[in-house]
Order: structure tokens, then C-alpha cells, then sequence
């Protein structure tokens, strides 16, 4: 039960992360609030009353609620990786319902997830409706950059550097067109001209298939 009201506690403040948003100075009354999220004006009083106990927001009575500090940073942070769970599924490809399968989502990520996506979805910056993908805190930005300096997209390898395949975003059509000429932990060299070597034979691959194959680099 605790883990589900805590994802009940991280909607309201990825909620009030997206009003701010909108009017960074502006209060958000538990009214509007509770609209947004399809719950009670009583429910939506009484959460934010809690999360005030908690310091993740400055809660005063009719004036409404805005996030404190550590509340922007929580809000910020679940609303990133909502938003990178919607590039995901938009890049396998996903069909079915990308915002509720993403609400679902974004509570299994984690700082070592957030991370690994981040790279292997080429640290995208706006979802696939277009809207800004919030930073990261510091604590993550940091990994991810040391991160990006060992694992790059097969597109961006120079010419005869080599690395070795970590992962692989393609349809199922190309799959089974590749068969096991590509898979995970196999060496990679680029030729140049998007032309690489892997597993003895030399593929033509464009920069879209290329871009979806996350290589670490061979630094032997």
C-alpha cells in the first residue's frame, strides 16, 4: 500500500510541476488541482495538505499551493522521466495509449534507468508532442555525462573506431530482415560512409537504424 500512495504523492507533484510550468509564480488552488487529476476538492485539500506537512509544498489556505524547492525537484524529476517513457514507447513503436501507459511507467524508473534511457534514447529534449523534457537534477546530470563519454549512438562513431553493442531500439520488420547479424555484445566498427563491420560482414546501415543501436566504446 505505502508504494501505491506514493505514486498517488508523486502525480500531484508532477501535477503541480506542469502548472508551474505554465505561471511559475502562480498559486494553484486545490479546485483546479483536483480537475487535473480527476479526484475530489476534498482529496485533492487533504494530499496537498499532506505533501505541505512534508515540505514539498507551500500550501496556504485560499490562496492556494505552490511547490517549495525540494517539491520543484520531485515534480521535475517524475515529469522527465514521464516524458522520456512517451519518447520510448514512440520510438519501439507503441500502440496503444502513450500517456497512461507512461503515467504507469515513470514510477518503475529509477536514477540508474533515467540514465541508461537517457543515453539510448540520444538525450532527447522534447517529447513526441513537442513539449520541453525538464533537466536533470544535478546528482544525475553529472552520470550522465560521465555515462555519454564511454557510450555514444553507432551513428556517432568516427571512422575505424569500434565499440561494443549495449543496446538496440528496432522495428520488428528490421529484426527479422537482420536476423542475428546484430545483437547485444557484439563488437562494431565503423567504415565510414555509414558502412560497419560486425561479425565478420559489412552492413550499409542508414542513420535512423544507426541511431537506434547505443555502443560502448572500445578504449583497448
Amino acid at each position: 500500500m505505502a508504494g501505491h500512495f506514493q505514486e498517488f504523492e508523486d502525480e500531484y507533484l508532477e501535477m503541480m510541476y506542469e502548472f508551474f510550468e505554465k505561471d511559475e509564480n502562480s498559486r494553484v488552488r486545490t479546485g483546479d488541482l483536483a480537475e487535473k487529476l480527476g479526484v475530489s476538492p476534498a482529496s485533492a485539500t487533504e494530499m496537498v495538505q499532506r505533501l505541505a506537512s512534508k515540505g514539498y509544498i507551500d500550501y496556504q489556505r485560499y490562496k492556494g499551493a505552490k511547490l517549495t524547492q525540494k517539491g520543484f525537484e520531485h515534480g521535475r524529476m517524475m515529469k522527465r522521466r514521464h516524458r522520456l517513457a512517451e519518447v520510448l514507447l514512440n520510438r519501439i513503436p507503441f500502440d496503444g495509449n502513450m500517456h497512461e501507459t507512461a503515467c504507469r511507467l515513470e514510477h518503475a524508473i529509477d536514477d540508474d534507468l533515467e540514465v541508461a534511457l537517457t543515453v539510448l534514447l540520444g538525450d532527447p529534449q522534447l517529447d513526441p508532442s513537442g513539449r520541453d523534457i525538464p533537466k536533470s537534477g544535478e546528482h544525475i546530470e553529472q552520470r550522465i555525462k560521465s555515462f555519454q563519454q564511454a557510450h555514444l549512438e553507432l551513428s556517432n562513431l568516427e571512422a575505424d573506431e569500434s565499440g561494443i553493442i549495449q543496446g538496440i531500439i528496432i522495428s520488428d520488420s528490421l529484426r527479422l530482415l537482420l536476423g542475428e547479424t546484430i545483437s547485444l555484445g557484439q563488437v562494431v566498427t565503423s567504415n565510414g560512409q555509414s558502412v560497419y563491420s560486425i561479425g565478420g560482414q559489412e552492413l550499409l546501415l542508414d542513420d535512423k537504424i544507426a541511431k537506434g543501436i547505443i555502443v560502448e566504446r572500445d578504449f583497448n
